[in-house]
């Protein structure tokens, strides 16, 4: 018997866009957020698209991203923006304030955090910064 995967986990293909939709909500409408907003382009719309292809991927879903672009690269396609302490802080608490207006399972929220603040971590490319561990 194969371990459900975090896509399954969560829901599938709606919860996936639950959980995207509702993070960049919170981008768009928290003060906190301003940091990492001011980063993107007016119209999120293209963003919210290619989260959910990622994510969709990433937690063990169809490969829609890959498909389409190739290899995420994640890094190489973000060094054109300068990410910081400040910019990972900020991702994170539009996807922490996300994840818990949709209870998740306790398991289920370490799960996806044990996976994705490691990734928001690798994102930074400002390096005289407190790396994630040392927060």
């Amino acid at each position: 018997m194969t371990e459900a995967t975090l896509y399954e986990r969560l829901g599938g293909e709606d919860r996936v866009l639950e959980l995207v939709t509702r993070f960049y909500d919170h981008m768009e409408q928290d003060p906190e957020a301003k940091t990492i907003l001011d980063k993107h382009p007016a119209d999120l719309s293209n963003a919210r698209k290619k989260l959910y292809e990622y994510f969709t991927g990433w937690f063990g879903g169809p490969p829609l991203f890959t498909s389409q672009y190739g290899h995420p690269r994640l890094r190489a396609r973000h060094l054109h923006v300068k990410i910081g302490l400040e910019d990972r802080d900020s991702w994170l608490h539009c996807l922490y304030a996300a994840m818990n207006e949709m209870a998740l399972d306790p398991a289920l929220y370490k799960d996806l955090d044990e996976k994705i603040a490691p990734m928001a971590d690798h994102m930074r490319n400002l390096s005289d910064e407190t790396p994630l561990a040392d927060c």
